[in-house]
C-alpha cells in the first residue's frame, strides 16, 4: 500500500462520517483552534464491519507516530480556504512567508520580462510543511478499555498509543523548544531550513543552494532566530496510584512531554488518564557513557484528562447528565422547600458519607462540613487574593482518635475520594520532606528546584494523614504552620521561599498503648502536644464498645448498604453539590456575631469556674492535676465560626442564622463528649482535669507494686488485703476500692480473683 492510498483510506471515515472534522479544518484555517484531534474511536466505529479497515486501526495503534505524520500531510492536501479575511501581521511567519512570496512574484515578474515570456507559475514553497502548519495533530485512543498503571507498561508497547493512570508529581515551567532551524547564507542570500526531530543537532554550516554549487562557494550559514520555529514544550512526571502499587514495592514513575496544546493541562496532585505514543529516548552526555545500549522511555502526550475534576468543572464542562439532573434537583428542593427541605439533604448528604460504615453520625456532619469548608478571609488587605494583611483561613481541620478497627482510615478514604484535590499519606511513612518540600536537580536544566511534598500538593485541596501519632517530633514541626498560616516556609540549598499550601488536615491517631484509656487526656492517650491538637477545629473519640444490639444494627445496616443502596446520593452528586455549595459566601450579621460572642465568653468563664475548683480539689485530696486537653481559646471561636459558615454554604444562603451556630455549638459539644467519655465520675468529683477516686486508688496500688519490686523481680500479683488496708488508710472504703478494680477490669489492666484474695496486673 502506497502513502496515497494510506492517506485515503486514514481520511475516508471523515468525509463519509459526517462533518465534525470538516468544521474542525474550517476553524483551523479561520485560526480559531490550533489542534486537529483525530479521535480513533470514531474510525473504530465506522469500520467495525470491515476487516481491512479494522486492520489499519490496529497498525495505527501499534504504528501511531508514523500514521500521525500521513494524517498531517492528508489534513495540509484537505485544508479549506479561510471563511474571513486575516492580517498578515499575527504572527511573525505570516511576515516572513508574506515577504518571500511577494519577493518571488516580483523575480519571476523581471525574470518574465527579461525573457519576454508569461510568467511563471509559483514553484511549490520552499518552507517546510512543520514550518506552515498552523495547527498539531493528535491522535486520540478509543475510550473502550481500561486505563494501565505504570509498572504494566512493556517495552513491546514501545511505539504504540497508550492510556496510563496515574498522579502528577512533578510539573516543569513551559519552555520553547526548537523544531525548524532557519538560517540564511551570506553569499547567496538563500534561506535554508533544517528540521529537528531529536534532542541533539548539529547545526548547518555550509549552504546547500544550486547557486552556491554552481560556483562553488562555500557559503556561511547564519541563524534566522526570528524564522525558525518553537513549539511550547513542558515535561512532566506521574506516579502510580497508591491502590496500584502492590504490597511492599515502591511506585514507579513514568515521564510525560507536552507540546503545544497539552501545555499546562495539568498540576501537581491531579490524578489524570493520560493518552500518549510510549517512545523511547537515548541517553545525552555523560550518562551515556554509563548507560551504553540502554534507552530511556516516555510518553508522547496526545491527549489528557483530569479523573477528578475541580469543584464546578461539571456545570461548566457539562458533566454526566444523570449526574447535573440530580444535582439540579437537589439544589432546587433546597432553595424552593424552606428550612424542613434544607435539614432534609443536608440528612441525606449526612448519610452519603461513608455509606457502607454504620453509625457516627456527628463525626460524618463534621467531615461534610470539612468538605465545604468555611469562607477565608484578608484582614487588612480589603481582598483575599492581596498579599498585605493577615490571612485568617477557612479551611477546617478534623482529627479522629480512637481505638484500632472503628473505621477511621475508611473515612479518611471516602473523604480523599472526593475532594477533587485530596492527598492521602500515612504519619509513619512521611518524613518532614515528603509532607513539606524537597529540594531536587532539573534533569532538564540541573538546576535546583523545589519539589512539593503531600500538603503542597494538596494546596486548595484536602489532605489525610492516617497514622498521625506515629511521626517523629521534627516531622511534625512542619505542619504547626501549615495547620493555622497555611504557608510552608522552606530554606534549603540556598532557596528560600514560601509556598502556599491552603489545604484542610484531616488526621486520625490511634491510642499510644493500644486501646484508649478514657481516664488519661486526649495529650496523654495520643501522645501529642497541646500546640497541635489546640490547631484543630474539632476531636473526636471513637471507640469500640461491644454492645450486642449496637453490634446487630451495624451488621444490619452493612447488609441492607450492600443490598439496595438505597437513601444517600453517588460521589460524583455529592461533589457536583458541595462544588455549588462552594460558590456562596456567607457573611454573619451582626446579631449572630453577637450571640456567638456570648457563647465564647460563657464557655471561657465556665472552663475557668471549673479549673479552680478541680485545682481546690486536688488540694484537699492531695492528688495531682492532669489537665485533659478539653478547654476553650480564640481558636474555639474561630472553630465556630468556620463551622456556622460551613452549613450556611450547604443551605446555599448568604448569611449565617443562629441555627448555623447552634449546629456548629452541637457539634463541638458532641466532640467534647467523646473526649469526656468514660469519665462522668470524674466530673461528678468536681474537676475537668481531676482523675477521681478509682484513678488515686489505682496509682496507690501502682505504688505498693513499686515498693514490692525494690530488690526483687517483677510483681504481677498483689495481697487483696494489703491493698484493702492501705486504701482504707487513705480513707476510702472497699466498695471505692471494688468499683475500681471493676473498672480496670473493663479494659484490661487489673483483674481480682474469684475468692477476692489476690489482685493481678495482666
Amino acid at each position: 500500500m502506497d502513502m496515497d492510498d494510506q492517506e485515503d483510506r486514514v481520511v475516508a471515515p471523515r468525509a463519509r462520517a459526517g462533518y465534525k472534522y470538516q468544521e474542525m479544518l474550517q476553524a483551523v484555517a479561520d485560526r480559531q483552534r490550533d489542534t486537529v484531534e483525530i479521535d480513533l474511536g470514531d474510525f473504530e466505529q465506522f469500520y467495525r464491519d470491515d476487516r481491512e479497515g479494522l486492520s489499519t486501526l490496529a497498525s495505527m495503534l501499534r504504528n501511531t507516530l508514523r500514521y500521525r505524520d500521513l494524517v498531517a500531510q492528508a489534513v495540509d492536501r484537505l485544508m479549506p480556504p479561510s471563511s474571513v479575511e486575516l492580517t498578515h501581521t499575527d504572527s511573525v511567519l505570516d511576515v516572513v512567508m508574506t515577504q518571500r512570496m511577494e519577493r518571488d512574484a516580483a523575480l519571476r515578474a523581471a525574470a518574465a520580462q527579461t525573457s519576454g515570456t508569461e510568467p511563471q507559475e509559483p514553484p511549490p514553497s520552499a518552507f517546510p510543511p512543520i514550518l506552515t502548519r498552523r495547527y498539531t495533530v493528535y491522535m486520540v485512543a478509543p475510550s473502550a478499555g481500561t486505563p494501565l498503571a505504570v509498572r504494566q507498561v512493556r517495552a513491546t508497547d514501545i511505539g504504540r498509543l497508550l492510556t496510563v493512570r496515574g498522579i502528577v508529581t512533578r510539573v516543569t515551567d513551559v519552555r520553547p523548544l526548537l523544531s525548524v532551524c532557519a538560517y540564511a547564507c551570506d553569499a547567496c542570500g538563500a534561506e535554508v531550513f533544517q528540521e529537528i526531530k531529536a534532542r541533539q543537532y548539529t547545526p548547518m554550516s555550509e549552504c546547500p543552494s544550486d547557486m552556491c554549487t554552481r560556483n562553488q562557494v562555500r557559503g556561511r550559514l547564519f541563524l534566522q532566530t526570528r524564522a525558525s520555529r518553537f513549539l511550547r514544550y513542558q515535561e512532566a512526571r506521574i506516579q502510580e496510584m497508591p491502590d496500584q502499587v502492590p504490597v511492599g514495592h515502591i511506585p514507579r514513575t513514568l515521564t510525560l512531554h507536552l507540546t503545544e496544546g497539552m501545555t499546562r493541562g495539568c498540576g501537581p496532585g491531579d490524578v489524570v488518564e493520560v493518552s500518549g505514543i510510549f517512545l523511547p529516548v537515548p541517553f545525552t552526555g555523560f550518562r551515556a557513557l554509563r548507560a551504553g545500549l540502554l534507552a530511556d522511555t516516555f510518553l508522547e502526550v496526545q491527549r489528557i484528562r483530569r479523573v477528578k475534576r475541580p469543584y464546578g468543572s461539571e456545570k461548566e464542562e457539562g458533566g454526566d447528565a444523570g449526574v447535573m439532573e440530580r444535582v439540579a434537583s437537589l439544589l432546587r428542593h433546597v432553595r424552593e422547600g424552606g428550612p424542613s427541605a434544607e435539614m432534609e439533604v443536608y440528612d441525606q448528604l449526612t448519610r452519603s458519607i461513608a455509606p457502607e460504615i454504620y453509625g457516627h453520625e456527628d463525626v460524618k456532619r463534621s467531615l461534610l462540613l470539612l468538605l465545604v469548608g468555611g469562607v477565608g478571609k484578608q484582614v487588612g488587605g480589603g481582598q483575599e487574593t492581596k498579599a498585605d494583611g493577615m490571612r485568617i483561613r477557612g479551611d477546617i481541620n478534623v482529627c479522629l482518635m480512637g481505638d484500632p478497627g472503628v473505621a477511621k482510615s475508611q473515612l479518611l478514604r471516602f473523604v480523599c475520594r472526593v475532594a477533587p484535590r485530596g492527598v492521602y499519606t500515612t504519619g509513619k511513612g512521611s518524613s518532614g520532606v515528603g509532607l513539606t518540600a524537597a529540594v531536587t536537580k532539573d534533569p532538564v536544566t540541573d538546576e535546583m528546584i523545589l519539589e512539593g511534598g503531600a500538603l503542597v500538593l494538596a494546596d486548595q485541596g484536602i489532605c489525610c494523614v492516617d497514622e498521625f501519632d506515629k511521626m517523629d517530633e521534627g516531622d511534625r514541626a512542619g505542619i504547626h504552620e501549615v495547620m493555622e498560616q497555611q504557608t510552608c516556609s522552606i530554606s534549603k540549598a540556598g532557596i528560600t521561599t514560601t509556598l502556599n499550601a491552603r489545604t484542610s488536615i484531616l488526621a486520625a491517631a490511634n491510642p499510644a498503648f493500644g486501646r484508649y484509656n478514657p481516664r488519661k487526656s486526649p495529650e496523654e492517650n495520643i501522645q501529642l502536644p497541646a500546640a497541635l491538637l489546640s490547631r484543630f477545629d474539632i476531636m473526636y473519640l471513637m471507640l469500640d464498645i461491644p454492645d450486642r444490639e449496637v453490634d446487630e444494627h451495624l451488621a444490619r445496616h452493612v447488609t441492607s448498604v450492600h443490598a439496595t443502596g438505597k437513601d444517600y446520593v453517588g460521589v460524583d452528586v455529592l461533589r457536583a453539590f458541595i462544588g455549588e455549595a462552594r460558590s456562596m459566601r456567607p457573611t454573619i450579621p451582626k446579631e449572630v456575631g453577637d450571640y456567638l460572642v456570648g457563647v465564647y465568653v460563657e464557655r471561657r468563664g465556665k472552663d475557668d469556674r471549673a479549673k479552680r475548683s478541680s485545682d481546690s480539689r486536688d488540694r484537699e485530696n492531695g492528688g495531682r492535676h492532669k489537665d485533659e486537653g478539653v478547654y476553650t481559646t480564640p481558636r474555639t471561636l474561630l472553630a465556630l465560626t468556620r463551622l456556622a459558615q460551613a452549613r450556611a454554604r450547604l443551605g446555599l444562603r448568604s448569611q449565617v442564622r443562629l441555627s448555623d451556630v447552634s449546629e456548629a455549638i452541637r457539634l463541638m459539644d458532641a466532640s467534647r463528649s467523646s473526649l469526656l467519655i468514660g469519665r462522668g465520675g470524674d466530673r461528678e468529683m468536681g474537676g475537668a482535669g481531676q482523675e477521681g477516686v478509682s484513678g488515686r486508688i489505682y496509682h496507690v496500688i501502682l505504688g505498693m507494686r513499686q515498693d514490692a519490686m525494690t530488690g526483687q523481680a517483677e510483681v504481677n500479683d498483689l495481697s487483696y488485703t494489703d491493698v484493702l488496708v492501705r486504701v482504707q488508710g487513705r480513707g476510702w472504703t472497699e466498695d471505692e476500692l471494688l468499683q475500681c478494680l471493676t473498672e480496670y477490669e473493663e479494659i484490661n489492666v487489673l483483674m481480682l480473683n474469684a475468692s477476692r484474695t489476690r489482685i493481678s496486673f495482666l
